[in-house]
């Protein structure tokens, strides 16, 4: 079977852990080796527990949780494909390289942001953390957006296949700015934020 340059090249200097996440996305073939789909769930839950976001956020923002109590706080994770690897696993679901984590926290007077995003294929992590009063916040809302995937097939990984996947983002909106974090792996995002437009409005009548 010829070799993939894009994959030899990609491994180079990759952590045995970070190899197999590499095969995952560019490996095809029935030779291929690749992990399960499971497996590389499993990997990403593994790491994004490993980060402990949620005291990660309040360490950040340095206030104690008694004191964000608007409502209980927000917490939004998914896939994130900007610069990131992408695939359509066996199990017809889109995975990626990135992952990010976001919570929300709601005082009297302010939203508090806090942000995370990781690679699988690199040891780089990235951060953010906002503070938003009620009166500047435009809207919250979401976002569906279609990403292109290639994928590979046949025992020799050189039938390439197109496919349209939709993704999920949640956007906090203030004049002239705008926050946007994944939710793919959320399964009740419009109740969530519907609770939140409710305080919203609540704290824009006050």
């Amino acid at each position: 079977m010829a070799k993939n340059p894009e994959l030899q090249a990609a491994l180079k200097g990759k952590t045995p852990e970070q190899k197999k996440v590499v095969k995952y996305f560019l490996a095809s073939g029935c030779l291929s080796g690749k992990m399960k789909d499971e497996e590389y769930d499993a990997m990403v839950l593994a790491k994004l527990n490993s980060l402990d976001v949620k005291q990660k956020a309040l360490n950040k923002i340095g206030l104690d949780e008694e004191e964000l109590q608007e409502i209980p706080p927000v917490y939004f994770h998914g896939w994130e494909y900007d610069g990131a690897y992408k695939c359509v696993g066996k199990d017809g679901k889109n995975r990626t390289s990135k992952y990010s984590a976001t919570y929300l926290f709601f005082s009297d007077t302010q939203v508090y942001m806090y942000y995370i995003l990781f690679d699988m294929v690199s040891e780089s992590k990235s951060e953010k953390t906002e503070e938003y009063f009620y009166k500047d916040i435009t809207n919250f809302s979401t976002s569906n957006d279609s990403v292109e995937i290639t994928t590979f097939s046949g025992c020799q990984g050189n039938t390439p296949n197109k496919k349209m996947v939709e993704t999920s983002r949640f956007a906090l909106i203030v004049p002239g700015d705008k926050f946007y974090c994944s939710t793919t792996g959320i399964a009740d995002v419009d109740q969530t934020i519907s609770g939140m437009k409710q305080k919203l409005r609540e704290k824009k009548t006050q």
